[in-house]
């Protein structure tokens, strides 16, 4: 599959070479960098919106960002050297360096986030940092979505799961870097099990678009990356929308505990991506973008290669699909920033209405779905929607993937009835508390969704049944504490991570999120200040990370407030 396309300049407005002037005078441009930089965009057009992508190019190529190169980039593609060293410096993926200050040869990244840190990932950096030497660069990083094998480091692009320092010493020493593949059902076995055959009786017109959503109305399914919009609806005010219509795909789950996304697209890829298809043919979308974060370069790998087939069976046939790859910002999860970020952009939340479905990507009516939302798709046009609305528990409707990391014995991906407890998620799908640990707490959804206690594992998790406690379900990321871990301690682990992937466009966020970690690295938390402080960012931030952040620790207040010291092992 060829990443860069041409497009229909009435779909992207300002597409191809901006005219106008040059790179400034002032600004010289090294000769050998430009050829350098032209042998290896080669044919690729130079596209605006393709400026991540060849950024990346120009990363995986060199293992950093030269300034050099950064200037022959702005002037091969016509744009002036600040829009290219702000894009580049805003993604923590992207290293920018001077000739002189080359990183070292190898790096390794390792998580710490809340799942991983419970784990020892905080010592296993501390470790590799002992005894890596000095020609790798050991660095910390956010969330890598491989919280069910915490703790989880990645040496180039080669992820060591359940890692220990001699392991990752290991890998360094036998010079891995590329991705390990799983074995993902690949496009001949998925079609020999009757996949494609919902898609090829749309396209053949055995199907009608307005009976397909219907069903899916009916079914109840909502979106499942965090938000619920209903499914079928969404698809109905795409369908009634201006032409042309274009889908996005957010594949860029990175709330720490969410890991979601990642099966799918390693076990069952082509499931997703009949989805996507059958919802482009639903809209009549003429492109469709899967936004796919940077930290499963495994994934990306499957997508290159079942999407090369599909198109070469012709299932494709009408809508163009690109694989766009993000760069390290948790922030792309949000639509709109996520949009920003499939334009070349910096990845910046834009403010609301109009709302995608009217003015999304490059200005055009856009539908946006999650991965999962996608996985379900085929299943309940199949099955028919009153399957999906027998499958809940407790009063609910559906099925969800539950993303279990923590002080459980088999942490993992579990496909389970919306509505199940938390309590019966651990003791009927995950074996129960690991040896030696007892239930002291869980995260419903993921580092933004709020931490109750184990005396609240009886309520039933689905979108409208936490909000009461001050919690909610998100993506349906539950990390589960136990009576080993300090909750003030998880508390601030996850408002550094805020504090990190904060975009800076909003002061309440930027700001707030720096406060929040300074005052809850004190002695004593102040209170009144903290929860004035959650007030305001809560009120006034531009997108949900700003208006979540405080969850953890007004929860912890609420419900913990004389334990820990915030010094624990989840620090």
């Amino acid at each position: 599959m060829a990443v860069a396309r041409t497009h229909d300049r009435r779909i992207h407005p300002g597409s191809g070479r901006r005219r106008g002037p040059p790179t400034p005078k002032g600004r010289q441009v090294d000769a050998a960098a430009l050829v350098e930089l032209r042998q290896i965009l080669g044919a690729r057009e130079r596209r605006r919106d393709l400026l991540i992508e060849h950024l990346h190019l120009l990363q995986d190529r060199f293992g950093c960002l030269y300034a050099r190169h950064l200037a022959a980039l702005a002037e091969e593609m016509r744009l002036s050297l600040v829009e290219v060293y702000e894009v580049a410096s805003f993604y923590a993926h992207f290293d920018i360096v001077l000739e002189s200050e080359a990183p070292p040869p190898q790096t390794v990244r390792v998580c710490e986030s809340l799942s991983c840190a419970l784990e020892g990932g905080l010592d296993l950096f501390d470790a590799l940092r002992a005894r890596a030497g000095e020609r790798v660069r050991i660095l910390r990083a956010p969330c890598m979505g491989g919280c069910d094998k915490a703790p989880v480091a990645a040496v180039g692009q080669r992820r060591c799961e359940n890692a220990s320092a001699e392991s990752v010493l290991a890998a360094l020493q036998a010079g891995e870097k590329s991705p390990r593949i799983p074995n993902a059902l690949d496009f001949a076995a998925y079609r020999a099990q009757g996949g494609y055959r919902l898609l090829e009786a749309c396209l053949a017109g055995e199907k009608e678009a307005e009976d397909v959503i219907a069903a899916l109305e009916k079914s109840g399914l909502r979106g499942l990356g965090g938000a619920g919009f209903p499914v079928g609806r969404k698809w109905r005010i795409l369908r009634a929308g201006e032409k042309p219509r274009l889908l996005a795909v957010n594949a860029d789950e990175g709330e720490p505990g969410t890991f979601k996304d990642r099966y799918f697209l390693e076990t069952d890829p082509n499931r997703v991506l009949e989805g996507m298809l059958i919802a482009a043919w639903a809209i009549e979308a003429s492109e469709a973008f899967i936004y796919l974060r940077d930290e499963y370069p495994q994934c990306r790998e499957i997508l290159l290669r079942e999407v090369a087939l599909i198109e070469a069976s012709g299932l494709a046939r009408g809508v163009r699909i690109e694989l766009r790859r993000g760069a390290g910002a948790y922030i792309c999860g949000e639509e709109s920033a996520m949009l920003e970020s499939i334009e070349g952009k910096r990845g910046l939340p834009r403010h609301k209405p109009p709302f995608p479905a009217e003015v999304g990507l490059f200005g055009r009516p856009t539908l946006i779905n999650n991965v999962e939302t996608l996985f379900w798709v085929r299943d309940i046009l199949e099955k028919g929607p009153d399957w999906f609305l027998g499958q809940g528990r407790n009063g609910r409707k559906g099925l969800r993937a539950f993303s279990v990391s923590g002080r459980v014995r088999e942490p993992g991906v579990k496909l389970a009835p919306a509505g199940i407890t938390a309590r019966e998620l651990i003791e009927e799908y995950c074996g129960g508390m690991k040896e030696g640990h007892a239930f002291k707490a869980y995260l419903p959804g993921g580092a933004s969704g709020g931490i109750l206690p184990a005396a609240k594992a009886d309520i039933p998790l689905d979108f409208g049944t936490l909000e009461s406690e001050g919690c909610f379900i998100g993506s349906a990321a539950l990390v589960v504490l136990s009576d080993k871990d300090d909750m003030k301690a998880a508390a601030l682990n996850l408002l550094r991570f805020f504090e990190e992937e904060s975009c800076g466009q909003c002061t309440p966020c930027r700001a707030g999120t720096e406060k929040a970690v300074r005052l809850l690295e004190a002695p004593s938390w102040d209170e009144a200040l903290l929860l004035e402080l959650a007030q305001v960012m809560g009120d006034a931030s531009i997108c949900g990370l700003g208006q979540a952040a405080m969850n953890p620790v007004k929860m912890v207040l609420k419900h913990f407030r004389s334990e820990g010291t915030g010094k624990g092992r989840a620090r």
